[in-house]
């Protein structure tokens, strides 16, 4: 679904325009797991078009959860048109997402993939392993076209990168990919913030257990991406059971409402830790792209819109002080994960990168950090008592 309203319009209405027709303001829920069949053949034919990856036609049953929801779809319908792409295709987790991006390839024969460190732990370690049948070249994003080989069939990027909030041109990349589709891991940025098809990529990945959902509460992972891709995705979902939950979809819907709003206040917020921050004795550095040293070519304002809310802190007593200052904290949660209404800190080479290989490991001195929506003054109050720790 595309449209023209303004960005925030499409937020709070995107999904929902059938509502009034059903009586009703807001989305029911669905949560069926199986669904009348009108007539053995008509069931059968109903199952192979969702199974292959088609959209269920009207007057269709939907036949099983594991090949349709209304709330998946609803859901979907809206943040495609967030992202202004043909369609969104949403997953059981940001993980399942990536998953099947990489399996559609490997079906269709094109097992190698082309990746720019750092990304996200978990991917890191899929891509390093060949888990999935995948191999992988890992490149800066001037050796992508090097890289490119006969059977590549992605490259992979993440912007702002997680842990360390590295920007990479999008449009650069993408030059460099060629004909070679580009994965954008966009769950830092949200569609609020930077729309990686406008800038030529085919696919943008979201875990939308972070800032989509927003609170903390949910699991769940969306592509954005085209017609045809959004086909060979669905098949991909409907064999290996990485769907949605109906409810999860529901929450996810909404999440989106108050996505511009909760992303631009949080980077207003996390601006003001990060300059802060910045000016402390203990830190070592501060990497968040709202600091000019920190985009250098000028991506923010440019390919993205706003900084965003992550930052990485790095300590300079290395580990011992970044462990220090993480389990010293008391307004602020030692946790994983990020993108919530509450401030969250983790130390991603002990945990969330744990699994990546050393040379490319975050640095044991270094933090991430989250900024929620509590009052900035409080986090920094926070962070100032746990450096005073050290």
């Amino acid at each position: 679904m595309k449209t023209t309203v303004a960005p925030d319009t499409t937020a709070v209405h995107a999904g929902r325009e059938d509502l009034a027709a059903l009586g009703t303001h807001v989305p029911p829920l669905d949560t069926s797991s199986t669904y009348p069949l009108p007539s053995v053949e008509a069931g059968g034919q109903a199952y192979e078009q969702m199974a292959t990856g088609g959209r269920p036609r009207p007057g269709d049953s939907l036949v099983y959860q594991r090949l349709w929801n209304p709330n998946v779809d609803r859901f979907e319908t809206a943040l495609a048109a967030m992202e202004g792409a043909d369609e969104g295709v949403a997953f059981a987790s940001g993980m399942a997402a990536i998953s099947a991006c990489l399996l559609a390839n490997v079906a269709a024969g094109k097992p190698h993939v082309v990746a720019v460190r750092p990304l996200y732990g978990g991917t890191d370690h899929l891509l390093a392993t060949g888990l999935l049948g995948t191999s992988v070249t890992w490149a800066t994003p001037d050796q992508v076209a090097d890289a490119v080989r006969e059977d590549t069939g992605l490259v992979v990027v993440e912007t702002p990168a997680n842990p360390t909030l590295d920007l990479v041109d999008i449009a650069t990349v993408v030059a460099g990919a060629r004909d070679v589709p580009v994965l954008v891991d966009n769950t830092f940025a949200t569609p609020v913030l930077q729309q990686p098809l406008a800038l030529g990529a085919m696919l943008s990945v979201h875990s939308a257990t972070k800032f989509i959902g927003g609170h903390g509460d949910l699991l769940g992972g969306v592509v954005a991406t085209s017609a045809e891709w959004a086909i060979r995705l669905r098949q991909v979902r409907a064999v290996t059971g990485g769907l949605l939950a109906p409810t999860s979809a529901l929450q996810l819907h909404r999440g989106l409402q108050t996505l511009p709003v909760r992303v631009r206040t949080q980077s207003e917020h996390a601006h003001k830790v990060a300059d802060w921050l910045g000016s402390h004795p203990q830190i070592a550095s501060v990497s968040y792209p709202g600091l000019s040293a920190c985009d250098p070519t000028g991506l923010v304002g440019r390919q993205m819109s706003g900084p965003g809310s992550v930052l990485a802190l790095s300590l300079a007593g290395g580990y011992d002080a970044a462990a220090t200052v993480a389990e010293s904290c008391r307004l602020i949660v030692h946790a994983v994960s990020l993108g919530g209404v509450d401030t969250l800190i983790q130390h991603p080479a002990a945990l969330t990168h744990r699994p990546v290989a050393p040379e490319a490991r975050p640095d044991a001195g270094l933090l991430r950090l989250s900024v929620g929506l509590e009052d900035p003054a409080d986090v920094i109050a926070d962070l100032a008592q746990a450096l005073d720790r050290l």
